[in-house]
């Protein structure tokens, strides 16, 4: 067990998590739109007020990773670095799928453990980024990006109960129909989700280097020239 600071700033909420031992001692989070960049540094600095007015030593920096936003991702791991290298303790990883998928399993108390789960993260347009793990966290399909449509996750919903949940899950309701797809709505990636991950990675040692780890963004950022923006001196 171990204090770790949990950063997340994958999607539109921005949120920060100090956890000990297991447990969730204090946290702090926006969720009224893109504003990681102001309020990110402001929450760790109450968050490391918190650990020393405790006398707490901090032992690591947990980060999420990605998939997501590339501009929150990039502020979230930027912090993060920088954090743990001042203050000389390992950076942690995790991945955003995982997160909604442990949060999913915590969520529901019916489950049995045979179910899939199917974290989605909204793209663009019918585009999600996903993958499919089980209660072990192992993946039944490598996170990437996919083109929804009714052939989507077909061979698993031959035979198992998927249970789809982010929010690009949303997107797949129109177009994956199959009695064994299952819908739990609601769920975003916070920072106090990121306990059971970041302690786990903590006592395996599964650090990132602090100088060349970068975000997984699943596919290339794309930027586009807008139509009615000619380029001076054409």
């Amino acid at each position: 067990m171990a204090t770790i600071i949990n950063i997340e700033t994958s999607g539109k909420t921005c949120s920060v998590a100090l956890t000990r031992d297991g447990v969730l001692e204090f946290d702090l989070d926006d969720s009224t739109g893109m504003k990681h960049a102001e309020k990110l540094a402001p929450y760790v600095e109450r968050v490391l007020d918190e650990a020393k007015r405790k006398e707490w030593k901090i032992d690591a920096v947990a980060v999420s990773i990605g998939p997501g936003s590339y501009t929150g991702l990039r502020i979230g791991l930027s912090l993060a670095k920088g954090l743990a290298f001042s203050m000389g303790v390992p950076l942690i990883g995790v991945s955003t799928l995982k997160i909604l998928a442990v949060k999913a399993m915590f969520r529901n108390l019916n489950f049995t453990g045979e179910e899939v789960l199917v974290p989605m993260i909204d793209a663009r347009r019918m585009e999600v980024f996903t993958g499919a793990y089980n209660f072990a966290l192992d993946s039944l399909r490598a996170p990437g990006a996919m083109i929804l449509d009714n052939e989507s996750y077909r061979e698993l919903l031959k035979d198992k109960h998927l249970w789809f949940i982010g929010d690009g899950a949303e997107k797949a309701k129109d177009v994956i129909k199959s009695d064994n797809a299952h819908w739990m709505d609601g769920l975003v990636p916070m920072a106090k989700d990121m306990m059971a991950l970041s302690e786990k990675a903590f006592r395996e040692g599964d650090f990132l280097d602090v100088a060349y780890s970068t975000p997984e963004y699943l596919k290339e950022y794309q930027t586009t020239t807008p139509k009615n923006n000619p380029v001076k001196g054409n």
